[in-house]
């Protein structure tokens, strides 16, 4: 697994959300670690197949996707995660997965993605089982945003 496949998620969840959420979020560290599925989290799982194979997850708890959410609807306040929400967070992950596809093409990179698929809460079905490279967007007043890249060459 390379570092520099995550790049291209990481550029492209940067910009969307700046123009989406309204908020420039900074940038955490780069690990390697196990995906769990944890209580009140949401994961937006979008598949990768081309020059380069796996999955992308996006992790938030679902107070951050909450709070995002809720910028994405002009500031109306949404207090729970229902159809439209889920709708709207996992376009936010369409977006971004869209966007990074465009960039990868452009480093001459030929991928497709698949539809997202929303994963809520510990007792879902499980994700691909392994180890992820992970980069945290951080948003001031709005949480962290996970982005996980399991990809196999």
């Amino acid at each position: 697994m390379k570092a520099e496949y995550i790049n291209p998620f990481l550029e492209a969840a940067t910009i969307v959300i700046e123009q989406v959420i309204q908020i420039r979020p900074s940038t955490g560290k780069l690990g390697l670690k196990n995906i769990e599925l944890v209580e009140n989290h949401i994961w937006i799982q979008i598949g990768i197949n081309g020059q380069m194979n796996g999955d992308i997850v996006f992790g938030l708890s679902e107070q951050v996707a909450l709070k995002m959410v809720s910028a994405m609807m002009g500031g109306f306040t949404i207090s729970e995660l229902d159809e439209i929400g889920r709708s709207a967070i996992s376009e936010l992950g369409n977006m971004i997965s869209g966007n990074a596809s465009t960039m990868l093409f452009n480093q001459g990179v030929n991928v497709d993605i698949t539809p997202p698929r929303i994963i809520q809460s510990a007792s879902a079905e499980s994700l691909s089982a392994g180890q992820a490279l992970t980069v945290p967007l951080i948003m001031d007043g709005i949480g962290q945003f996970d982005i996980q890249v399991l990809v196999a060459s």
